[in-house]
């Protein structure tokens, strides 16, 4: 019986998750300027897949890699989200 795929969807499910929340927190606390945060962890993790031999260890960190780079997008839609009042402004943004 192989669990290879399972571990890998279950992995990917709750990478996806976490990030939701990341977004709206850096948004708030940070502002858009958050982008960079996440490219420099996109670019890190995306180092670490290639150079990680063990294969499930390589796909999270990819897929991690590739969740921080989404993320840069969606800084900026919750930017807008704010600007529309669907959450609160928080310190990040100048008045």
């Amino acid at each position: 019986m192989n669990l290879t795929g399972l571990l890998v969807g279950l992995s990917t499910f709750l990478i996806i998750g976490l990030f939701h929340p990341l977004v709206v927190k850096a948004e708030y606390y940070i502002g858009v300027k958050s982008w960079v945060l996440f490219a420099i962890a996109g670019v890190a993790f995306a180092i670490a897949s290639v150079l990680i031999d063990h294969m499930i260890c390589s796909i999270i960190m990819g897929v991690v890699a590739f969740s921080s780079f989404w993320s840069i997008l969606e800084v900026v839609h919750q930017r807008e989200r704010v600007r529309k009042g669907w959450f609160p402004e928080g310190p990040g943004h100048k008045k």
